[in-house]
């Protein structure tokens, strides 16, 4: 029987971790003029799900690399 190593980017995101990810997704669909409910918004939702589970936890970092602006 061998043993599973799972990697931390299958667990399920705590709502913690959500909430982050919803600060930073609301901000930048703001900064970008994006509309929330289109293709864009979730795309983005998408792409700050991922840097957020590749380690990057930082409100700041996430919306920088998620293509919002300094401020």
């Amino acid at each position: 029987m061998s043993d599973k190593l799972f990697n931390t980017r299958d667990e399920p995101l705590a709502s913690a971790d959500l909430d982050v990810c919803r600060r930073v997704h609301e901000a930048v669909c703001t900064e970008l003029d994006i509309e929330r409910s289109g293709e864009k918004a979730d795309s983005l939702g998408a792409l700050i799900i991922e840097l957020y589970r590749q380690g990057v936890h930082d409100e700041h970092q996430l919306r920088l690399l998620a293509g919002g602006q300094h401020g």
